[in-house]
């Protein structure tokens, strides 16, 4: 996951609303969102190569996001990071104590940030800050760095997640194309994360567009006050080109 904007508790209708781009490349094998047969109750994407996954939801309503953190010179970790969202998915933790445990041995996982919530908490962990955070009613945004920073990007799509906000319906369209834009920010908005000009140009996109590295997916998830869940995620080939789409409707376990 490349690039998240999470409306929490501050709708009136819906409590969470989350968009999310996953970024990958291409040919990292990874199955579309789906309920998982080996961990019942789980809806999510799968990555076919180490097994964990970026973002899903569980029925009784914890979900969970994990966006890598972006260095010059990355550290890889003993670990894959995408067991972070599967093991709390797949759990009975509680968002804090969760993050507290994964805290203890974070240095085995390269640079990341983790998004966990349960419908009533939402907390959030980077092993490169090194402090669980509660998160507090709002827009929040997250990237490959820390909750929140004004990244160009972030800031493109935590403003379009407030125009869409204004409708009492958020319809499913208009929050796909939250983070829908494909066009470069200007050289002087671009951060400095000690990686290559045209490369940092090209990742500060919402949506990458490329032969061998892009979007993925966009995934949204909107739950209401009554608990109804829709699930929707749309797939992309190289060079942004449509593939299949996952709808999924449910009600969290009560």
């Amino acid at each position: 996951m490349c690039l998240l904007v999470v409306a929490w508790r501050c709708h009136e209708r819906y409590p969470l609303v989350v968009v999310a781009n996953r970024d990958e490349y291409h040919d990292r094998p990874a199955a579309p969102a789906h309920w998982w047969a080996d961990r019942p109750g789980l809806l999510a994407g799968r990555d076919l190569q180490a097994g964990g996954t970026w973002l899903g939801i569980a029925r009784d309503g914890r979900w969970a996001a994990l966006t890598n953190y972006r260095e010059g010179r990355p550290e890889p970790g003993a670990r894959s990071r995408g067991e972070l969202v599967r093991d709390y998915l797949g759990g009975v933790w509680q968002p804090e104590a969760y993050l507290a445990e994964v805290a203890g041995r974070a240095h085995q996982y390269g640079g990341f940030s983790l998004l966990v919530g349960d419908g009533r908490r939402l907390c959030c962990y980077s092993n490169r800050e090194g402090a669980v955070r509660w998160v507090e009613p709002g827009v929040h945004t997250l990237s490959n760095h820390l909750l929140d920073t004004p990244w160009p990007k972030a800031r493109h799509a935590r403003a379009r997640m407030e125009e869409v906000l204004a409708s009492p319906e958020l319809p499913l369209g208009e929050l796909f194309a939250v983070l829908a834009r494909r066009e470069p920010f200007p050289d002087h908005e671009l951060p400095s994360t000690g990686i290559e000009p045209e490369l940092e140009r090209a990742l500060s996109a919402p949506f990458i567009v490329g032969r061998h590295y892009g979007t993925r997916c966009t995934t949204v998830i909107r739950v209401d006050r009554d608990g109804a869940v829709l699930f929707a995620e749309q797939t992309y080939l190289p060079e942004g080109r449509p593939g299949p789409r996952v709808e999924e409707r449910f009600r969290l376990d009560p």
